[in-house]
Formats: C-alpha cells, structure tokens, sequence
C-alpha cells in the first residue's frame, strides 16, 4: 500500500487516479511515499524520510527544496502545459483590456447609472463612450518572450486575432519549435523584440538569466506606448523600473496577476490576484497529469516530467525491476551489475540515464531478488537509494 500526503485542495478527478486497493491519500498520513501539492511551501525538514517522490499540481515548483531532495533521492514532478490554456485564456483577455478601456466603460455605466430613465441612460451612454475608445489588436504586433506551453499558445492566438508575432525563445526545443506556426517571426535580440512590439508578454522561468529581466536598461529599448503583460512570474520585472515607465509615459500600460502595491491606484496598471491557472478546467488537468506521473513512477519507477531527474521510461520484462539512484560518477553502473552478478540475478532488460549529477537506473531481474540485496546496493558508495518495485 503507497501512502499519498496531500496538502492543499486537490481536483477530486486527480485523486480518483489512486485507486483504494493500492493507495491511502490523506493531508494527515505517518510515513508518506510520495506528496501532492499546489503552492503549499515545503522545506526540507517537512519532508519525512520516507518520501520518494513529490508531485506539484502546475508548473512552478519554487515551493519545493528542489536542490535538497535531489540531494536525498526525492524525484520532483510538476504538470507543465496541463495550464496553458487557462493562462493563455487571461493573457488574451488582458490584450483586449488593454487595447480598449473597457473597465472603464463598466465603471462608468456602473457608477453613473442607476436611477436614470432609459432615455437619460440612452444619453449618458452616447455621451461616455467618446471617453473610453481605444484601438483593435488587429495590425499591432505582439511580441512573446518565451515560447514554452503557454507562450506558444498566446502566440498562435495572436496570429488568429490578426496581430503580427514575434517571438524570442533561447532555449527553444526542438519539439517546442515543431508546434510553432511558420508565421510567427523568431527574433534572436531582446531589444529587437521590444523595439518592435506594441504588446509583450513574459512567458519565462525565473533564473539567475531573468531575474529581473524586465529593468531600467531594458525598458529603454521599449517601443514607446508599449503595453507589457506579465502572467509568468512577479520576480521577472523590476517593480521600481516599471512605475518609472509608466510615468514617463514609455509604457502605455502593465498587467499582471502578481499585484504590487506600488502599482495600487494606478490606472495605467492592471493587477489581478493571480487568477493564470485558476479554472476548474486547469485544476482538474494538473491533478491528472500529476497523478498519472506519481502512479507510473510508484508503481514502474518510470519517470516524466522531472524538473530534477532525466525521464525514463522502460517496459515491463522479467520478474521483479529495481529502481537505482546514484551520483553521476564512473564506474557506478559496473559495481551495481556486480552485485547483481553476485546474487546470480540475471539482466533481463535495463535503462541507465542521467541529469546533472543524479543518474538513475531501471534494471528488470528475472527472479525474486534475495533479502539483503538491497542493502548491498545500497552500500555502495555513491549509491543514494534503491528500492524493489
């Protein structure tokens, strides 16, 4: 029986993937084999030694010791895409709040309303509206920073609602690229971007690289009257550097979901309560998605979606599959099969992989393994964990 600690609410749909005859699922549980979690902030002395693996129901994980756990053998997994819709979803939205003073339209009807006759609303409203005109998106050019799961979808959007794209993604992979439409125009240069773009949206990890991306320097290379989205993550712009934009006209307008209270009061700075992937549609996807991820792992040790471990997958054969990890050091891989040789256990089928200095191994036996073979795996230096699934 795996025991499953979870902490705050998880989509019922993602919990149904534990079955009962295999799985205990409890926020209170002694011993747990795994974690479920959303933004819930762990350290590493709230991980019980029993832990092995640990699932973040969306796709940041800067609420998890990830540096620690790789350290103790804890594979982290995380849900990225399974969100992208819902966030893709706002950040179009945001591009129309920003084009067309359309809040200020509500609040205008809202406020000087009530108490009116048709005829003296029909004649508020035609007077209001000259107030709260904008322009289309249609013509304009959006520039995407970043052209991950939601990145890639804000721009094919952009594409559709009639905008030029742009978009600038070092770290752009292969299969990544693959998706993206050919009419989206790759720029290799930030300043290029910026200088180009009437609309950019962030759509980027926070890294040392990014860390404040969005600074004095930069915003100089804005086109002026710019409108600068940011759903991805708050640590991405220099607060400061924005509200001198903003005042000095160089931005048109920010919008985030990362409030500020610098930025309170503004009426050229939109912040909602970080609303990206608050959709029962999106809750209920990453649930899945990190559910899914936790089973296979628990039940084959296979491995997808680590933001710590190399993913590895490897069919059933034989009777029995150990799950090895080790430091990335020569010769680990030889002295495991030597114990293994050892014990006459035969090699039925194996994968070997590894990411930074983490490998990891699945090697599928063909008999029960005896009762001290894990301790003597374990007993090799260098070996962190091992485990009979």
């Amino acid at each position: 029986m795996y025991k499953i600690l979870t902490h705050n609410k998880i989509s019922v749909q993602g919990l149904e993937k534990f079955s009962r005859e295999k799985y205990e699922v409890a926020s209170e549980i002694g011993n747990p084999d795994a974690i479920l979690l959303r933004s819930y902030k762990l350290t590493p002395e709230t991980i019980a030694a029993s832990v092995i693996s640990i699932g973040r129901a969306g796709a940041g994980v800067n609420n998890i010791p990830v540096e620690n756990c790789t350290e103790r053998g804890v594979v982290v997994f995380n849900a990225p895409g399974a969100n992208a819709n819902a966030v893709k979803e706002l950040v179009i939205a945001s591009l129309l709040l920003a084009g067309r003073d359309i809040i200020g339209g509500i609040k205008y009807v809202k406020e000087k309303g009530p108490g009116l006759t048709e005829a003296e609303l029909h004649t508020l409203v035609e007077d209001g509206k000259k107030q709260y005109g904008g322009s289309e998106l249609c013509g304009k050019t959006l520039g995407v920073v970043g052209l991950g799961a939601i990145g890639s979808l804000v721009a094919e959007t952009g594409l559709m609602l009639g905008m030029k794209v742009l978009g600038l993604d070092p770290a752009l992979s292969v299969e990544a690229a693959w998706r993206l439409s050919c009419d989206i125009e790759r720029v290799e240069h930030m300043q290029t971007l910026l200088s180009k773009s009437d609309y950019v949206t962030l759509h980027l990890p926070v890294l040392e690289a990014t860390r404040n991306l969005i600074n004095r320097e930069l915003i100089r290379s804005f086109k002026p009257g710019a409108v600068l989205l940011n759903f991805s993550r708050e640590k991405l712009v220099d607060t400061p550097a924005i509200v001198e934009a903003l005042d000095s006209g160089k931005l048109r307008s920010y919008i985030t979901d990362f409030p500020m209270p610098e930025l309170l009061g503004r009426d050229n700075a939109i912040q909602l309560p970080h609303l990206g992937a608050s959709t029962a549609e999106a809750e209920d996807n990453c649930a899945i998605m990190i559910a899914d991820q936790l089973v296979d792992f628990l039940e084959n040790g296979n491995i997808k979606n680590s933001v710590n471990f190399p993913n590895t997958h490897l069919e059933r054969s034989g009777v029995c599959r150990l799950a090895i990890i080790n430091k990335n050091v020569p010769k680990m891989l030889g002295q495991i099969l030597s114990v293994l040789a050892d014990h006459d256990q035969n090699v039925a089928d194996m994968i070997n992989k590894s990411r930074g200095e983490i490998a990891y191994n699945l090697i599928d036996i063909e008999r029960e393994p005896a009762a001290g073979l894990i301790g003597e795996l374990e007993a090799i230096d260098g070996v962190v964990s091992a485990r009979i699934i």
